[in-house]
């Protein structure tokens, strides 16, 4: 068995982990870092202490009343991809842990493929 990161628990629930093809498991939320553990495989699991977040990333759609998705972006190994029943809940949980001004919303659709129009097609600039 894992041993915990965390000393006190604010938030466990279950989630899903995108890494690779998708884990179903629970979150825990605690004051040294966020885990997520595998329900089948106890090797499979995730910890990420908040001094190692960088961002968390939230795709928001409809105006904030749907957020299908969320992200822990880290200083060293990448991204996290997460979903869960509530994620608000989880975002207010990690929320006491990370600045706000860590936690963005993703980019949309349109905004990617402007930018990738803006990439392809925008001015070159003349040394």
């Amino acid at each position: 068995m894992v041993q915990s990161m965390n000393t006190k628990v604010d938030f466990v629930g279950d989630a899903t982990s995108f890494i690779g093809l998708a884990d179903y498991g629970k979150i825990m939320i605690g004051d040294k870092g966020f885990e997520f553990y595998n329900d089948r495989d106890a090797r499979k699991n995730i910890q990420i202490p908040w001094d190692d977040v960088d961002y968390v990333v939230a795709s928001v759609m409809f105006k904030g009343k749907w957020i299908p998705r969320y992200a822990i972006r880290t200083k060293k190994n990448g991204a996290y991809s997460f979903s869960s029943k509530n994620p608000k809940e989880v975002l207010r949980a990690v929320r006491k842990y990370v600045k706000p001004e860590r936690m963005v919303r993703s980019l949309t659709f349109f905004q990617v493929v402007k930018r990738g129009l803006k990439a392809k097609f925008g001015r070159k600039r003349s040394n």
